[in-house]
């Protein structure tokens, strides 16, 4: 797998068109910083980092690996909090912004995720703290 964060996006969507309560999704620091603000705007109710092992017979690479648990958000009706999500910046296309230009999503009802050289951040803190970076995704 090249893009880890289309892979995490991916399996959101997925989860949330089954009506799942949690999904797993193979872990990195990318993935625990997005499912950190996915938390912190409302998106998803929790996260966590388990490690898992491997079963008899797979590869023999690592016995045990990293995984992040998201546990899905809902509405009392039992729709999901999460609209959307997109895929902006693509390994073969890369999208950047300067803090003056960064994107707002459904005219700024929704959020926007920027890598900067400060970490990873909503696209109101970048404004705030005056970066702009790689535009990752826009959620919804």
């Amino acid at each position: 797998m090249n893009d880890s964060v289309a892979d995490l996006l991916t399996r959101i969507r997925n989860a949330l068109k089954a009506d799942h309560e949690d999904v797993l999704i193979p872990s990195s620091r990318l993935n625990r910083e997005i499912a950190r603000l996915l938390k912190q705007e409302g998106y998803i109710e929790d996260f966590s980092v388990e490690q898992l092992r491997r079963q008899a017979g797979s590869r023999p690479s690592r016995a045990e690996f990293e995984t992040l648990r998201i546990k899905l958000k809902y509405t009392e009706d039992r729709d999901p909090v999460i609209s959307g999500l997109k895929r902006v910046s693509k390994p073969g296309r890369r999208q950047y912004a300067m803090a003056g230009e960064l994107p707002k999503v459904q005219g700024g009802m929704g959020t926007v995720i920027i890598t900067t050289s400060s970490g990873v951040m909503t696209g109101n803190e970048a404004r705030r703290a005056g970066v702009g970076g790689e535009v990752v995704a826009f959620v919804w």
